[in-house]
């Protein structure tokens, strides 16, 4: 059987990028392609590499992908601006954000 090949151009990223991966942590399982009920990823080319975020734009910050990633701490969000929550740790002192 002939091999096809199939192409995939991410939209242009916008000034907002809902998720970044820390290519460290994650394994390149791709679960979290398989449970975001948008489609918002795409596996990977190269095995072991983090997903492809095929379209930002259309992120709903559910966290479907992040509550079934196996590997804590690979996929972060980054919330818009005004969505962001800040609060002050009452023994440090130190400001956190969500």
């Amino acid at each position: 059987m002939a091999k096809k090949e199939l192409f995939a151009l991410p939209n242009v990223q916008t000034p907002n990028q809902p998720v970044v991966f820390d290519p460290d942590c994650c394994t390149g399982c791709n679960i979290c392609v398989e449970v975001c009920p948008i489609d918002v990823y795409i596996p990977h080319p190269e095995e072991g590499q983090p997903p492809i975020i095929l379209h930002p734009e259309e992120c709903w910050y559910c966290g479907t992908c992040a509550v079934d990633c196996p590997c804590p701490g690979a996929i972060q969000f980054n919330w818009p601006l005004q969505a962001r929550g800040y609060w002050k740790n009452k023994e440090s002192g130190k400001i956190g954000q969500i």
